[in-house]
Order: C-alpha cells, then sequence, then structure tokens
C-alpha cells in the first residue's frame, strides 16, 4: 500500500493519515479522476451502442 501510495500521489500513507488537509487534497483528486472516467466510460459505451 506504501509503494502505491507513493506512486499514485506522491506521499506515503504516514503522512497521508496524518495530515488532514494532504487527506483531503487526495480525496478530491481522487473524486475529480472518477467522475471523469465515468464520463468517458459513458461516452464510449454511447458510442457503442449507437454503432
Amino acid at each position: 500500500m506504501e509503494k502505491a501510495m507513493h506512486q499514485s500521489h506522491g506521499i506515503g500513507y504516514a503522512q497521508y493519515e496524518q495530515s488532514l488537509e494532504t487527506r483531503m487534497e487526495i480525496e478530491r483528486r481522487r473524486e475529480r479522476e472518477y467522475k471523469r472516467s465515468q464520463q468517458i466510460l459513458n461516452e464510449f459505451t454511447g458510442k457503442v451502442t449507437k454503432s
């Protein structure tokens, strides 16, 4: 988990756990990435079913 956290967000899990502001920023970023991936998926599936 430590390695994945470092690769994805550039900080270790201990630092993530200790700082509320850091945690909130990472969670906001994750939420934006999730919403964007859902938009892409919806656009893709819409194009596939219309073809």
